[in-house]
């Protein structure tokens, strides 16, 4: 007798070897209308897949994450299937899943178009009517190639030869004809796909990533469990395309960029002033949080960045430059190696632990071209980056201060919804198992602490330490991985770091890395997005457009402008010589929070017409209640 263990921990019995369908069958029939693969063991199965031996099973449906993948993956294969079908002589090189959905990469001479698309997705919903079967066969290596090369799919054929010759083989036939290399699983039928699923735009991909090999098409697409997914799901993208922080930003007159220094920003007056605004905000927790405030070069030897290990990690990502002593130094990365630096100035001790130490630190990485996206990624950003030097007995306090720290800025700053994931040691790593296991014990009662929602992330901690990571969840319900506290049990001993305890012996210090926004350049991105432009008031790099109605009110405008800015409220008078409406218009698409409007009334009473952004409505107000009103506003609330 065969035994198949359940999760839930009860046993099914079957005489011989038995699929995964067989085992859903018995489970219940629901059960075996919506599985849609297992695993085994842990391993992930086709259900028509035999087991043969006593295993622990499970079986997913469309509401397991693992479901939903499969269901992408089978989407990416009908997708390829279709296009070959309707565009013969078109190779299909490799077609993963991703976040929200898939793409393949094809070699074809003539350029997919928007009206492609609608045809290949045509004949995707053909397919699937059709129900087509799944079926998996083991393939003889030479065998395989040879069968590639034959039917004029080169890229495939190199697929194969680059593959380990250990490694098992496996095609996937979808149907009678069509077929591809593929790990699997895989669904039984195309049936199993449904139609929640559609083509979203075609892009250059060059082969492997590689900008030296061919360059080739990739169609991208989206799939889901249900239609419901998929319209929310398009309903985000559409909002986030108005919220783009490029198109905003530009609207704005935040920033821009430009190609003679490509991922760096050209800040505009008001994105400075918000980026200040920030930093001001940010300064003034930090201080009362008991940190100390440095700035360190931004060029530094080559030989500290080896001597750091940041070299042999990060060399090809540092710009260089040799000086005509043949000397090279690089700009840095980061800034823990200068802080640690500032830390070595004077014998510590205990009694100076723990030391925090902080930095606004501009720092320059070198990104392709192609990964460059706006403010979000960029070759030259600045971290709010911060360093904690403390005894091991400090990492719980250190960590569980830090966490507080970032999730009272993140709530200040409109981000309630903030998930925490945990990551321990890696396979790779340094330092002693025994200092490990205190770190980790140390960073997870903080964790705990919090009492947030949380999850592991097994093994994808640093090489020197442990770490946490935040993601805030924002207004369209996107998730962005911003803060990080990671603990160091490297850099300190091999920077000559060092404390004299209390028994009078010298230590290494424990060393925190933290951040919070991470780059002021990104966390402005994220910003702009989660609110549409649309900042709170305090926030908001201009507060407030005074616009006279016409010249004859012009002084009295120029005088309320005064009477603001004197409060410590960000404003500018509005002389230009358009009509009312248009300028109305020109600062709403600026999302200029408040306008007033100065007219005879206004001038007469003291008072100003207020208009908010979004509402038609206008308020008319005494200029002393306005200040006292926004004057208020103008602080975290």
């Amino acid at each position: 007798m065969l035994t198949i263990k359940l999760p839930d921990g009860n046993n099914l019995k079957f005489p011989k070897e038995v699929s995964g369908l067989e085992i859903a069958e018995k489970i219940s029939k629901s059960l075996y209308k919506e599985a849609l693969i297992m695993s085994v063991n842990g391993e992930l199965k086709d259900l028509y897949f035999l087991i043969k031996e006593d295993s622990l099973v499970k079986i997913f449906t469309a509401k397991d994450p693992e479901g939903l993948e499969v269901i992408r993956h089978d989407t990416a294969h009908i997708m390829a299937m279709a296009v070959q079908e309707l565009y013969p002589g078109t190779q299909v090189t490799i077609g993963p899943v991703i976040e929200n959905g898939f793409y393949y990469d094809f070699a074809r001479k003539d350029p997919f178009t928007d009206e492609d698309l609608i045809k290949i997705e045509k004949r995707m919903s053909e397919i699937i009517d059709k129900d087509v079967k799944t079926r998996r066969e083991v393939w003889d290596r030479e065998k395989a190639i040879k069968h590639f090369k034959k039917i004029g799919e080169k890229y495939k054929a190199e697929i194969i030869e680059s593959i380990p010759e250990n490694e098992e083989l496996s095609i996937y036939h979808h149907g009678d004809t069509w077929h591809d290399l593929c790990r699997g699983p895989h669904l039984l039928s195309s049936g199993k796909i449904g139609k929640a699923f559609k083509l979203t735009k075609v892009s250059g991909a060059y082969w492997r990533g590689d900008s030296k090999n061919e360059m080739l098409q990739r169609i991208y697409g989206t799939g889901w469990a249900t239609k419901k997914d998929l319209d929310d799901y398009l309903r985000r993208i559409e909002e986030a395309e108005k919220r783009d922080h490029r198109k905003l930003g530009k609207e704005m007159d935040l920033f821009h960029f430009r190609e003679e220094s490509p991922g760096s920003v050209f800040w505009h007056e008001k994105g400075w002033a918000l980026f200040q605004k920030l930093i001001s905000y940010l300064r003034a927790k930090q201080d009362k949080a008991g940190y100390k405030e440095v700035n360190t070069p931004e060029v530094l030897d080559r030989l500290l960045w080896e001597k750091s290990g940041h070299w042999e990690k990060y060399g090809e990502n540092m710009y260089t430059s040799q000086t005509p002593d043949e000397k090279v130094f690089a700009i840095k990365p980061m800034n823990c190696p200068g802080h640690i630096q500032v830390f070595n100035q004077g014998l510590k001790s205990y009694r100076d632990l723990p030391l925090r130490i902080t930095e606004f630190g501009k720092v320059h990485r070198y990104e392709p071209s192609g990964a460059l996206h706006g403010l979000l990624r960029v070759r030259a950003f600045t971290q709010d980056d911060a360093h904690i030097f403390c005894s091991e007995d400090q990492i719980t306090s250190e960590c569980l201060n830090v966490t507080n720290l970032i999730l009272d800025i993140y709530k200040d700053l409109g981000f309630k919804n903030v998930i925490l994931k945990y990551a321990d040691r890696p396979k790779i790593r340094v330092g002693e198992d025994n200092v490990w296991d205190k770190a980790e014990a140390s960073l997870l009662e903080a964790v705990k602490a919090t009492k947030l929602e949380y999850s592991i992330n097994k093994g994808e901690g640093a090489f020197y330490g442990p770490k946490i990571e935040f993601v805030l969840r924002d207004a369209i319900g996107r998730d962005w991985q911003c803060g990080t506290v990671q603990v160091d049990l490297n850099l300190p001993g091999r920077l000559n770091a060092s404390y004299v305890d209390k028994d009078g012996t010298k230590k290494v210090p424990v060393m925190l890395h933290r951040a919070m926004f991470g780059s002021l350049e990104r966390f402005i991105g994220i910003l702009i997005e989660n609110y549409a432009g649309k900042f709170p008031f305090w926030i908001s790099p201009l507060q407030t457009v005074v616009i006279p109605i016409s010249e004859d009110f012009e002084n009295y405008a120029k005088e309320v402008n005064k009477i603001i800015k004197d409060a410590g409220i960000s404003s500018t008078v509005d002389l230009k010589k358009h009509n009312l409406n248009y300028k109305i218009r020109e600062h709403s698409l600026a999302k200029i929070p408040i306008l007033l409007i100065c007219g005879k009334k206004e001038v007469d009473s003291k008072s100003v017409t207020i208009r908010r952004l979004d509402s038609n409505k206008q308020e008319n107000m005494k200029l002393d209640l306005f200040l006292k009103t926004f004057s208020a506003l103008n602080k975290v609330s």
